[in-house]
């Protein structure tokens, strides 16, 4: 499996955490009086966000991108909904070293 693929589902899993974390954790922290929560849904997105950014380096040697796009993929982490345009912005990406058919 390519570090581009490995990227793609953790991207995923980081916005997935993301939002839960934004609209059902956050919620239920200041709303229900519930932080528990947040303590745990906060500490699987800082894992996720550390993976996020880890793999994000693996692609960005693996493709050989530009700094610039790897910084906007980076940027793409701090905005809700944003890793899912990532995702689809690079499902169609080739890998640098994938031979062709």
């Amino acid at each position: 499996m390519s570090s581009l693929a490995i990227f793609r589902k953790v991207a995923v899993a980081e916005g997935i955490s993301y939002l839960l974390l934004l609209f059902v954790a956050m919620p239920l922290k200041y709303f229900a009086d519930m932080p528990l929560y947040v303590k745990y849904t906060g500490w699987a997105h800082g894992l996720l966000f550390v993976l996020y950014a880890a793999t994000l380096v693996l692609a960005w040697q693996e493709q050989k991108w530009k700094f610039g796009k790897a910084v906007l993929i980076f940027l793409a982490s701090l905005l809700p909904f944003a890793p899912f345009i990532v995702d689809k912005k690079l499902k169609d990406e080739r890998p640098e070293n994938a031979k062709s058919i």
